[in-house]
């Protein structure tokens, strides 16, 4: 081993001497340089977030830039898809190539390329449903080159917290997505509940998030809430078992199409005369998403406690007064009475397209 290093010693002390003969003007000490060529095809998005509401369209940014040597192609693919709020999966939104355009799933017949130019990528989504909050990946292909980029759809909305007539801490994750999917909700992301917190949210129950952890939000820190000497914030629980851990759940919802209301009705109703009374005036008995969002978004105000959807009594304050929530504006909630004796007012929604 030592005589063939010292060989390749020699070797390369000869060769430095050759190179000294050959060309003596170099200097024995330079820095050289090697460069790659750099991307010809790159994606940009004019803005990383682009806020819309349930109901209307949103347009995400993607612009295709090219390298001026790099001509245009009518094999240039580009895709669309919507990452799951884990970033675990890609779903399936849009491709096209060419003349040739396909959307997906509840996506189908939604979307589209805005293509104001050649290089504009940008998609368009109509009739935003609530499911379509979250992050979108563009991504585009030609050839040999490729370049993506990732913008955000944000809803206006409201976050509320949750838990069905069984009481508190009795839903695993599914049992979460399906309770607020029938309070007219989502299961909220992390960013909305931080949103939320920063809003003034200050709720002591620990509910589920879309990415499977359980948190909740502290404005006012208090012993059975942490301890009275820690700080503000979202307090976190981490991933959860989604088959066997239990707690609330925190909701989301946004704007509607359609009128929510109280029921002008000569007398208190139980819960199925209520569900009843809405029928007859052409509308269904309201949900508790509905509540919350024609409180939040439309500033609804109504002091007297009715029934909803789930079997709840609450009621919406938007002007804090005397017997009416004096201390702040909020949904008031009166728990899950007994349906077939105890008698209330009643909520509808009537929809409309």
């Amino acid at each position: 081993m030592i005589p063939m290093l010292i060989c390749a010693l020699v070797s390369l002390s000869a060769a430095s001497t050759d190179l000294d003969q050959l060309y003596p003007e170099l200097e024995h000490s330079r820095t050289i340089y090697v460069t790659e060529n750099s991307p010809q095809l790159s994606v940009v998005a004019e803005q990383s977030k682009v806020v819309s509401r349930r109901g209307g369209n949103a347009t995400l940014p993607c612009k295709i830039q090219r390298d001026q040597t790099l001509a245009p192609s009518r094999k240039t693919r580009i895709k669309w898809t919507k990452l799951t709020s884990d970033y675990l999966k890609e779903v399936d939104v849009f491709v096209a190539m060419d003349y040739h355009k396909r959307s997906y799933g509840s996506f189908h017949g939604r979307v589209h390329l805005q293509g104001s130019s050649p290089t504009d990528a940008s998609l368009v989504i109509t009739e935003l449903t609530l499911e379509d909050y979250g992050k979108y990946k563009c991504e585009v292909i030609d050839g040999l080159e490729d370049g993506t980029v990732v913008v955000s759809l944000d809803l206006e909305g409201i976050v509320f917290p949750y838990f069905p007539r069984l009481g508190r801490y009795n839903l695993n994750f599914y049992d979460a997505e399906r309770a607020c999917g029938e309070q007219d909700a989502v299961v909220a992301s992390f960013e909305q509940l931080y949103d939320a917190w920063r809003g003034g949210m200050d709720w002591c129950n620990a509910g589920w998030l879309s990415d499977g952890s359980v948190q909740y939000p502290i404005t006012t820190p208090r012993e059975p809430c942490g301890g009275k000497n820690t700080v503000p914030g979202v307090r976190n629980y981490g991933l959860r078992d989604k088959d066997k851990n239990h707690y609330d759940v925190f909701c989301f919802t946004s704007y509607y199409k359609g009128r929510f209301y109280y029921l002008i009705h000569p007398s208190k109703l139980t819960y199925d005369e209520g569900v009843k009374a809405c029928q007859k005036d052409g509308a269904q008995i309201a949900k508790v998403g509905q509540m919350y969002a024609a409180w939040k978004l439309l500033g609804y105000d109504r002091c007297d406690a009715g029934w909803l959807a789930d079997g709840s009594v609450r009621y919406p304050i938007s002007n804090p007064r005397r017997r009416c929530s004096p201390t702040e504006a909020a949904v008031r909630f009166h728990g899950f009475p007994d349906k077939k004796h105890k008698l209330y007012g009643v909520y509808c929604f009537k929809g409309h397209n």
